[in-house]
């Protein structure tokens, strides 16, 4: 493990009571407007935007990779990253610009890491910004795809249609070898026209990526990851807990939704309470093994201001032995 004592010594979860923080919240007249039920627009009223194109820009605009800061307590937060075995598959969903990827790459050099986004543009800095880094081996061990896994679902290569009905017996010949070397451009294709998979993955990482999904796709999204991991595998989510500094931000007449929100660029957030997160894990059909709000309180010092950033949920489930 490469991250040093001291990075993991800085992280925290509890730095303050999620409960305390909703009572204040919920007693602030001026953030009523968060808590009120939702009244949908008029059909000629609704704005309609493209939420594929809008990450698009929302990436093209951030390409310099200083707006995304190396995700360090990851490693922290979820070692079962560091301490799975040799060759172990992990599929990072919304990769965006690597910030996630790398410090897995980092932290365990047995890890093969298949990354993918809804963007080709975000998937080639991706690309870059990792091999950058000098990682060993990354080469190797760092696979991008494109998907819009909301949408579309993954790639069959991921996991064939009998993987997915039948992970309890898979067919040798739907695994590969997992030293074989692939480039972004060839990954899937020559998977596809060989009509193999890869034989589902160990670990999913869902990190800051649901929210991004309106409410409606969650159930649909989340039963797809479910049906590319393998039989005791684990999906490791961090996104926005509800009262996030950022969901206290926005204004009214930027909620699409209850705890939904789109910014002016198009770009959309949900911020999930416990018994949501809950609830939508378990009908996709895994079983919990860790739910909690992490209470951070990240301070940046600005002329005559102290602004503190909060960011609660995180979720470790697992999914089924069987189906």
């Amino acid at each position: 493990m490469s991250v040093s004592a001291a990075e993991a010594a800085e992280y925290h979860s509890k730095d303050f009571d999620w409960e305390t923080l909703r009572q204040e919240i919920e007693k602030d007249p001026s953030l009523s407007y968060h808590l009120l039920p939702f009244v949908s627009p008029q059909p000629e009223q609704q704005v309609s935007k493209d939420p594929i194109k809008a990450w698009q820009s929302f990436h093209i605009q951030h390409s310099s990779g200083k707006f995304f800061k190396e995700r360090r307590y990851l490693l922290k937060e979820f070692p079962e990253l560091v301490s799975c075995g040799d060759g172990s598959k992990v599929l990072e969903v919304g990769c965006g610009n690597g910030s996630t990827a790398l410090p897995i790459l980092r932290g365990n050099d047995k890890i093969i890491l298949y990354a993918c986004d809804c963007s080709d543009e975000t998937l080639q800095r991706a690309k870059e910004f990792v091999v950058a880094s000098n990682v060993a081996s990354v080469e190797h061990r760092f696979r991008p795809f494109y998907c819009d896994f909301a949408t579309t679902g993954f790639p069959k290569w991921l996991a064939c249609d009998y993987c997915r009905e039948n992970f309890g017996q898979k067919d040798p010949n739907c695994i590969s070898d997992v030293k074989e070397e692939r480039t972004l451009e060839t990954d899937s294709g020559s998977m596809e026209e060989r009509s193999c998979c890869i034989g589902g993955v160990d670990f999913i990482t869902l990190i800051f990526t649901l929210s991004a999904v309106p409410l409606q796709i969650m159930p649909t999204a989340l039963r797809e990851c479910f049906s590319v991991l393998k039989p005791g595998g684990m999906l490791l989510f961090r996104d926005y807990g509800l009262y996030d500094m950022t969901m206290l931000r926005f204004e009214p007449d930027q909620r699409v939704g209850f705890r939904e929100y789109m910014r002016s660029d198009g770009t959309h957030s949900y911020f999930f309470c416990l018994d949501t997160v809950r609830n939508l894990f378990i009908c996709a059909g895994f079983i919990e093994l860790e739910i909690e709000y992490c209470c951070v309180k990240n301070l940046h010092k600005f002329i005559g201001q102290q602004l503190y950033l909060r960011i609660p949920t995180k979720y470790l489930i697992q999914v089924l032995d069987s189906f």
